[in-house]
């Protein structure tokens, strides 16, 4: 079994927490990155051996730290995210900003600072987070869809042009996931942690595309009667 370094962002709560949590299960080495100490330091209390590094990876000058600081990660999870519930015209230019770069541009920079270092090793991968809604949108949150639809056609892509070597590109598309990002709404929401298993049977078969939950059902709708999936999906969860 190879033995991985992961480099996980949000890694101190919710999802990134939980994927970290599988890593280490497994025997692999993690690395928790956020933004708020305190949440990272407990998070890695729990993890014999984790480190943890505060950083914003928004900015140029966090994310080269990152790599300065951490040259053996050979797994990088893009996690961290933002949902802001606004309608469109409400949002602030710098709302607007800060939830693309988050979702979308962070981790596109992020993963093409990282990639010379993954290509180096026996087997990289990069695992991108990005959501159902990925497929079909939501009204309530227009640049938290486009951000993740994005992300999921970068995700295709790269992993298209890095056929041939030893990164491989995966992706976990989430359902409505019981996190602080989603209190307060919606129903029949999955735990992180069983979340984390489904990737895990994935990833460790070179599944790369994976759907996560209802991901898969609202996925076979789209295929069958897009129009259906819309209606469902509109007013969103």
């Amino acid at each position: 079994m190879t033995l991985h370094t992961a480099l996980i962002t949000g890694g101190g709560s919710g999802i990134g927490l939980a994927l970290a949590r599988r890593f280490h299960a497994a025997g692999h080495r993690v690395i928790l990155v956020g933004r708020r100490a305190e949440v990272l330091q407990k998070a890695a209390a729990e993890l014999s051996g984790a480190r943890y590094e505060t950083a914003d990876i928004t900015l140029r000058e966090d994310r080269e730290r990152l790599l300065r600081n951490h040259p053996d990660v050979s797994v990088l999870v893009n996690n961290a995210g933002i949902q802001l519930n606004q309608p469109f015209a409400a949002q602030s230019e710098a709302d607007i900003r800060h939830e693309l770069d988050t979702n979308l541009l962070a981790p596109v920079l992020l993963t093409h600072a990282f990639l010379p270092q993954l290509t180096a090793q026996p087997n990289g991968a990069v695992v991108n987070i990005t959501s159902g809604l990925a497929l079909v949108p939501k009204e309530a949150a227009a640049l938290y869809c486009a951000g993740k639809a994005a992300l999921h056609s970068f995700s295709q892509t790269l992993r298209w042009q890095l056929e041939g070597t030893s990164v491989r590109v995966y992706e976990l598309m989430p359902p409505l996931v019981d996190t602080a990002m989603t209190h307060g709404r919606g129903k029949g929401k999955i735990s992180p942690d069983a979340l984390a298993e489904e990737f895990w049977h994935a990833f460790t078969r070179e599944k790369y595309e994976i759907m996560g939950g209802k991901t898969k059902l609202l996925h076979l709708i789209n295929r069958i009667a897009p129009g259906l999936a819309q209606k469902i999906m509109r007013k969103g969860l």
